[in-house]
């Protein structure tokens, strides 16, 4: 007579958790092992580890037995990918051959088992938990080395598990085994970077940028001679940003875990990325068969920085059109689509020319073909979806050479949080981690007033630079941010005027 065992497990897809039912079905018959349910390889492999596992931890071993076993993964339509399910299939076959009896019902069980029993570490476990506590579930059994994110989530019970044995013996006892893991408190740690402002020596008008763009959340490209500082004053970015709240930590792990490019038990700080310039066009936004984040989802709430701007290929630079406008990135392929969160600020560094001395006191190899050519890689609507350009000239040696100190990152820091707060404040509601360079045109209409003084000077300016919808509103988010590091209540001529000399030059 058939026997089925049943528990549960659960699976990420996209970034979004799911929970999976593990059901084993054990008849007599010629000896088969099969799992259904649109495994992948690695769970089809799944057979010969947990029947390794299962001996290796005191039970006889699936293949022992003339039986056929099927392992079902439901929902069925739903592909399952990796060895998340290693545990609840070896619990569920032992419930079914009735050698283990337990209470199955609030419990979910995630990880991989090597063939000695021990678990393995797997990916996604933060949303995995996230999705567990809503739906109700009251304990969760992680990989030990899973457990610190895990416990990440708060009002659920997170147990560590070290190998099989272990797990069923405290499943069979009336007193506790494993010891419940405490919630893990969140360290902010110091700048992984060691990058400084104050290390900075000259880039004025550099630094003033990159405050304005941290306070407000705009984007930003540094242009200039090679060896000037681009690099080092984008890498200094994001000491001044402020640290990631404990939703926005969520949030960043998350993405963070699911993609397996986490390397720490959480991410405290916004993320920086910076792709090579050989970087494919799937690499930057995401995609593949099964969607996967790219880049652009991996710098969510931090910085991207493209250093070498216009050697991206063209393609992969005019991909950034709608994370940059909807801080969002739509993948649609044959096999499924997504949406990833990508709401980040981006950073381009680039040189006036391929050669990198046009301008400079050097000499310039160009011919004027390669330097149309070099500047024709970034499009119009790339181009005016920047807030700020800002040049970044040669600096003197003679600056290079002095000791002097210079405002630090802490300094600048404080600014871009006392100006961060005046948003909050203006925002409000669910709109409070909104920054100005999040707003809409009715936003701007709503929140930001601009009296006739500083609407002549705007408008006037607009039709003298022909200035796009785009970017007229783009002046207004930035002269805001620039009156909200000024503690002004309104926008005015000063601001307006500060905001419009950062829009792109035409050469």
């Amino acid at each position: 007579m058939a026997q089925i065992g049943k528990v549960h497990s659960a699976q990420t897809h996209l970034l979004e958790g799911f929970i999976i039912d593990v059901e084993v079905d054990l008849s007599k018959g010629l000896h088969n092992f099969s799992i259904i349910g649109l495994a992948d390889k690695a769970n089809e492999e799944a057979k010969d580890r947990v029947s390794a596992a299962i001996k290796h931890s005191g039970f006889s071993s699936p293949k022992s037995h003339n039986q056929k076993i099927v392992v079902s993964l439901a929902p069925a339509n739903l592909k399952k990918e990796g060895p998340l399910h290693d545990v609840a299939i070896a619990l569920s076959y032992l419930l079914a051959k009735e050698e283990i009896d337990f209470e199955t019902k609030d419990k979910i069980f995630i990880g991989e088992l090597s063939l000695n029993g021990n678990l393995r570490a797997v990916t996604g476990i933060l949303p995995l938990v996230e999705t567990a506590k809503k739906k109700g579930f009251k304990e969760i059994y992680v990989p030990k080395d899973n457990a610190e994110e895990a416990a990440l989530i708060r009002d659920i019970k997170i147990y560590p598990v070290s190998n099989l044995s272990e797990l069923i013996k405290h499943l069979l006892s009336k007193a506790p085994v494993l010891i419940q893991q405490k919630e893990t408190k969140i360290k902010i740690p110091e700048n992984l970077d060691d990058r400084n402002f104050s290390d900075i020596k000259g880039q004025e008008a550099g630094k003033r940028g990159l405050l304005i763009a941290a306070s407000g959340g705009h984007n930003i490209a540094l242009y200039g001679p090679a060896g000037t500082g681009k690099t080092m004053l984008a890498r200094a970015l994001t000491s001044i940003l402020p640290e990631l709240s404990y939703e926005e930590i969520l949030e960043v792990t998350a993405i963070h875990s699911v993609s397996g490019n986490l390397r720490e038990s959480y991410i405290a700080i916004p993320p920086f990325r910076a792709p090579h310039h050989t970087a494919s066009y799937i690499s930057l936004v995401g995609g593949g068969s099964f969607p996967r984040p790219g880049e652009v989802t991996l710098s969510h709430r931090g910085v991207l920085f493209l250093d070498e701007f216009p050697e991206f290929e063209r393609r992969v630079i005019d991909a950034l059109r709608q994370p940059l406008e909807d801080k969002i990135v739509s993948i649609t392929r044959v096999k499924g689509s997504g949406i990833f969160p990508a709401n980040f600020i981006l950073v381009a560094a680039l040189n006036p020319c391929p050669c990198g001395n046009f301008g400079s006191t050097k000499p310039c190899v160009c011919t004027p073909k390669d330097i149309g050519r070099y500047k024709k890689k970034i499009s119009g609507p790339i181009a005016d979806r920047i807030d700020m350009w800002i040049e970044v000239p040669l600096v003197k040696h003679k600056i290079l050479g002095e000791k002097t100190k210079a405002k630090g990152s802490v300094e600048f820091k404080k600014e871009v949080i006392a100006a961060r707060l005046h948003q909050e404040k203006r925002f409000g509601g669910k709109k409070k981690k909104m920054l100005n360079a999040d707003m809409s045109a009715k936003d701007i209409e709503n929140l930001v007033p601009l009296n006739e003084e500083v609407r002549e000077i705007l408008n006037n300016s607009a039709e003298k630079l022909q200035l796009s919808a785009r970017s007229y509103h783009k002046v207004i988010k930035l002269a805001r941010t620039i009156a909200d590091l000024e503690h002004e209540r309104f926008v005015l001529p000063k601001h307006i005027l500060e905001a419009l000399q950062y829009r792109q030059k035409e050469n």
